[in-house]
């Protein structure tokens, strides 16, 4: 069950890097993006986005290494 949250952060975090990156249009067009992209903009809202996928990713590798840490104990 740890595998699948940790991987369902990864995946969430890859998604967020990757419409940021490409500047995917249905991504920053959907309702749950509009409120960061109407309050600072299109160029900030990208930037917040891989800031954002950089920390999901982050999480999900350090729950990773914590579930490898307390399994081997």
């Amino acid at each position: 069950m740890h595998y699948l949250i940790q991987g369902i952060f990864a995946i969430v975090g890859l998604l967020a890097i990757l419409a940021s990156l490409f500047n995917w249009d249905w991504f920053f067009q959907s309702q749950n993006t509009q409120v960061i992209v109407r309050n600072v903009g299109r160029g900030r809202a990208r930037l917040f986005y891989v800031v954002l996928g950089l920390l999901m990713i982050a999480t999900a590798v350090y729950f990773f290494l914590e579930v490898q840490s307390a399994l081997q104990s």
